[in-house]
């Protein structure tokens, strides 16, 4: 009966996040529906951590069905953990895109003032600009030129520019993660994985090269999971999601029964990014063991 009530919370909690879903676009109510899923889930894998071990030598003397349901618990929780991770993403893009219209927006604003501000008018102008091309005495030239001897300053490089993502990038990744959304984990690797060797370079490479070992993990597949994140800490090493990629790794190792080196990779999670929404969970799982 126990696995049963295990499926049963499942379904109520994977109905938790289909009506967090629904509600993404309002901030707020989204931050409070993620939170509280979330929280749901902590407890939920806590009970069942405690309980799977006493559940998996159960199995060994009751026959495979009830190995096969504690499999299926297992599978089912991965599920859960992945469509947060979908709402948590969906969540961030939609502020990021605010914020990025804001910045557009503000930046236009000031180039318009300074047009207005700087913008020459009257015989005063014009002399200014005939005083600049004569380089006359007294003039901007003369003042702003070096005397002998001087050293001119050296301007500061300027930063690397950004570039954006194209729409041909994000239709690519759009696809891939709605294969992830649907549970179609092995089309999602395909298309993730493909979307990193066609676009090394975009922004959002990290991310698809996060969601491999994402659906690695919810296939299942610990070891190739943790690979995939290795991947990713290695080519991007300054992206934000390396410290997801490093609570990916120590949950494939748990699950892989090696719960010394998740911990230390927890210990390595949250000493390298105290500050993360993946290091708070670290702390939540150190100290729940």
């Amino acid at each position: 009966m126990r696995p049963a009530r295990f499926a049963l919370a499942v379904v109520v909690l994977v109905a938790g996040v289909g009506a967090a879903h629904a509600g993404l676009f309002d901030d707020e109510e989204a931050r409070k529906q993620i939170a509280a899923t979330t929280a749901r889930l902590d407890t939920l894998q806590k009970n069942l951590e405690a309980r799977l071990a006493d559940l998996e030598q159960q199995a060994k003397g009751q026959g495979l069905d009830l190995l096969r349901d504690l499999e299926g618990i297992k599978a089912d929780v991965a599920k859960i953990r992945g469509q947060i991770e979908v709402l948590t993403y969906e969540l961030t893009e939609a502020q990021k895109r605010q914020r990025d219209l804001y910045v557009d927006l503000d930046s236009r604003l000031r180039k318009i003032e300074a047009a207005g501000a700087g913008a020459p008018s009257g015989d005063g102008g014009a002399g200014a600009a005939a005083g600049i091309a004569a380089g006359t005495p007294g003039g901007p030239l003369a003042s702003a030129a070096p005397s002998a001897g001087a050293v001119a300053p050296q301007a500061p490089p300027a930063p690397a520019p950004i570039v954006p993502v194209t729409a041909a990038e994000q239709r690519a990744y759009d696809a891939a993660l709605d294969q992830f959304k649907r549970g179609d984990y092995q089309g999602a690797i395909g298309g993730f994985s493909g979307f990193v060797k066609t676009y090394p370079k975009s922004l959002l490479a990290p991310s698809a090269q996060y969601w491999v070992g994402n659906a690695q993990y919810a296939r299942r597949d610990y070891r190739g999971a943790i690979a995939s994140q290795r991947q990713l800490i290695q080519a991007y090493p300054d992206s934000p999601k390396v410290a997801d990629a490093l609570l990916n790794i120590a949950s494939a190792q748990a699950e892989m029964g090696d719960n010394a080196t998740a911990r230390r990779t927890l210990t390595e999670l949250v000493d390298k990014f105290p500050q993360s929404e993946a290091a708070g969970k670290a702390k939540q799982r150190l100290g729940g063991r």
